[in-house]
């Protein structure tokens, strides 16, 4: 995409107004309907603005370039200063890698262009590409409508996480601790705390002034490290008050980073009294000694810190960068445009978006650029990552640019960016070498149903460094080897996991322009793990499709076992005789037909990435009230009815799931009560069966039995009958635990 590029430096020597006596210079570039425009300067005849100026070729609609020098008035029209104006056909053409255009000094001229006025502008022009290093921070004619500050809000930008630390507190004991009343031994516990992130541990069991915990307290903190820890000491009194008797506060800069399982050196701490007021100082000077603490505190560099989902994880590199092995493959996305996006506003009475994508793989995000008011953007940049570990995703969002009014602060009256739409893809889905290009729908859910936003456009190659480094990764473990040393439980990693999100929200929040928090919690999947009964409704047929093979396999070998092909019921029959007489035939056989089905399957390989399937996402006949409960807010802010009526069903839904899982628990415990005695008469036949049974086969060759076995189960339809086999009717006898719930 070519783009007529017009960098305004500094102007000198301008003259002051007549009016005023003083100049507030700023510049206008005009080429046909598009005006650019620099911020002004008050009471300066010598400013420097070092902007640049991007003029999309396919737009525009005049031979002329002119850029004017005004005077910004208080009050009526801006003066005229003077002018300078280029023809495009003498513009030069620069492409990367050639130098930066040297600016040169123009002198200006007057409004008919008849004589040349008081003052000197440099510039530089030139025709370019979007791989122009000045592209990115450049104003641009897509965004004709934004001045001023609005400008930050619709360039392009590159943003990298902070690099997240699990820290690790282990509270070991402490010694000393007296209680605020005397009479009493206190009910003690330890209360971490590191910004609003807050952990106890349990009451200690016994009361004594040397409590004992040793219990972890797991924390997610980012660098730099801008919190302390602050470790309190209380005192259960009462289940409604709690009585703080030490505490201290510890930066985090002084604690031990560790990269494997090696436990670091404890440390003694003591505790600051708590609690004295203007009352009680006559006290402090009985206190001549301290309590204290015994803490083994360290900032894991072992561990992967999660911030998103870990079905969509995009990074598993451990926190320490001493860790990280050589990347394995480069990533290369190009976000070319958006087709038929749907109206996100109103903006002088007609529907209006201002579309921007964002990209997140890794540590890195990457946001395009702001295209104004067009349902077909065209973005046409292109992003590169290294690739660690192929079984990783990458995220792109389109999102509506709703901060175009200089308002970077996100205020409580700035507007939300809204959502247009998300793809994932997955790397391990792509062929090595090969460019995809392909369109990918939009869409989103809301809370009247399923919509279709628009399509994405990309342009995808994912590049292998080397073949043995991809083959070695793939029999490696998936997170680093401290997540399965000293794993944490799934309501650890759910927590912090959530602080974690709110940590890198937090952090590109501060950026500029900022990276809103509704964007990264849509690219992070803030609300994965919240109820949906579409979800559940989802996960349950992935589950029914799962056992549907298995269903059509034992139907099949039904069909077999009651010939209804005689062909293949006979070369059924022949190929369980080879397997029997050369039994060391059955493993090669498997896997030489697990080859052979990969192989016909290879035909049928998908061409493309899979993108959003609504029918697996069961969104397309979903009912809207489960709808509207997906997107209720936690806890419900709905009338009481509606919140019985949803308990209900959830009741009825849970109560089936009861029944299934009942079932299960009875034939295990069938299982376990043929040896158990719980009925007499059936464990004694079981246990004179296996007695039986044992001489038989220590008495039969392996072969023979088999071979018995085997033409029994597979006998002709005439030799069976309709009722329960023996061994069925035997184990439906047998006792369950059912029989003792209440």
């Amino acid at each position: 995409m070519f783009y007529l590029y017009v960098k305004v430096v500094k102007a000198k020597e301008l003259p002051p107004s007549s009016v005023t006596g003083s100049c507030d210079p700023y510049v206008e570039v005009k080429l046909g309907n598009y005006k650019g425009r620099t911020k002004h300067f008050d009471r300066k005849s010598n400013p420097e603005w070092n902007q640049v100026f991007a003029f999309s070729k396919d737009r525009v609609q005049s031979s002329l370039l002119e850029v004017f020098v005004k005077d910004k008035e208080m009050a009526g029209r801006d003066d005229y200063v003077g002018r300078v104006v280029f023809d495009l056909n003498e513009v030069p053409t620069r492409v990367p890698p050639d130098s930066p255009l040297a600016p040169q000094w123009y002198r200006l001229e007057d409004r008919r262009g008849e004589g040349k006025v008081r003052g000197e502008v440099m510039l530089a022009v030139w025709m370019g590409t979007q791989a122009d290093e000045a592209f990115p921070e450049a104003w641009h004619s897509d965004a004709a409508s934004v001045h001023g500050e609005g400008v930050f809000n619709i360039q392009s930008k590159v943003y990298v996480s902070p690099k997240l630390w699990y820290l690790r507190v282990n509270v070991i004991e402490a010694q000393d601790v007296v209680a605020n009343d005397r009479s009493r031994l206190p009910d003690v516990f330890v209360k971490a705390q590191i910004g609003n992130q807050v952990l106890r541990t349990k009451i200690c069991p016994t009361r004594t002034p040397n409590p004992l915990w040793n219990e972890d307290l797991v924390f997610v903190t980012a660098e730099p490290f801008e919190e302390q820890l602050l470790i309190t000491v209380e005192d259960r009194v009462h289940p409604s008050k709690e009585d703080v008797l030490g505490k201290i506060s510890l930066p985090l800069n002084e604690f031990e980073k560790r990269l494997d399982h090696r436990p670091v050196n404890s440390r003694w701490f003591n505790l600051e009294k708590y609690g004295f007021g203007v009352m009680e100082g006559d006290r402090r000077k009985e206190l001549k000694f301290s309590s204290r603490i015994h803490l083994r505190v360290c900032l894991e560099g072992g561990y992967h810190v999660l911030d998103e989902s870990t079905m969509y994880i995009s990074d598993q590199k451990p926190t320490a960068k001493q860790l990280w092995k050589q990347p394995v493959g480069i990533l290369e996305v190009g976000i070319l445009g958006a087709q038929g996006l749907l109206p996100m506003k109103m903006k002088d009475g007609r529907g209006s978006t201002d579309a921007y994508c964002v990209a997140k793989y890794g540590q890195k995000w990457v946001r395009t650029r702001t295209i104004m008011e067009t349902f077909n953007p065209r973005w046409n940049e292109q992003y590169t990552w290294e690739v660690y570990d192929p079984c990783t995703v990458i995220t792109l969002g389109v999102f509506d640019n709703s901060h175009l009014s200089g308002n970077s602060g996100g205020g409580s009256n700035a507007g939300r960016d809204a959502r247009i739409g998300k793809v994932r893809i997955r790397l391990s889905t792509l062929e090595a070498h090969r460019t995809y290009t392909n369109s990918y729908p939009l869409l989103v859910l809301h809370p009247h149903g399923l919509k279709k936003m628009g399509e994405l456009q990309l342009a995808i190659r994912f590049t292998t460094l080397s073949l043995a480094n991809m083959i070695y990764v793939y029999g490696q473990p998936l997170l680093p080897k401290m997540h399965y040393l000293h794993p944490f439980t799934v309501n650890q990693v759910d927590n912090l996991r959530y602080q974690a999100m709110n940590i890198v929200a937090r952090r590109l929040g501060r950026a500029e322009p900022p990276l809103r928090k509704e964007v990264v919690e849509y690219m992070l999947d803030v609300d994965s793990h919240m109820w949906s009964m579409r979800r559940s409704k989802a996960n349950f047929f992935r589950i029914m499709s799962l056992v549907s093979g298995m269903v059509a396999i034992g139907q099949w070998f039904g069909n077999v076992c009651y010939w209804k092909n005689p062909i293949t019921s006979v070369l059924v029959h022949i190929l369980f005789l080879i397997l029997v007489w050369y039994p060391e035939l059955i493993l090669p056989t498997l896997c030489f037909y697990m080859f052979l089905v990969g192989l016909w399957n290879y035909r049928y390989r998908p061409r493309y990435p899979p993108h959003m399937d609504t029918k697996l996402s069961w969104a397309e006949s979903v009912n809207p009230d489960e709808l509207d409960e997906e997107f209720d807010t936690f806890p419900t802010c709905k009338p009481h009815d509606v919140v019985r009526m949803r308990y209900d069903r959830l009741r009825s839904v849970a109560g089936r799931i009861q029944t299934v899982v009942g079932d299960i628990a009875t034939q295990g415990e069938r299982f376990e009560s043929l040896l158990g005695w719980r009925d007499p008469r059936a464990t004694s036949l079981f246990i004179v069966f296996c007695v039986c049974a044992a001489v038989v086969l220590y008495a039969t060759p392996f072969r023979v039995v088999a071979l018995v076995g085997g033409l029994y189960y597979l006998r002709h339809p005439r030799f069976r009958s309709k009722l329960p086999s023996v061994p069925s009717s035997f184990f439906k006898r047998l006792p369950a635990r059912t029989d003792s719930l209440l």
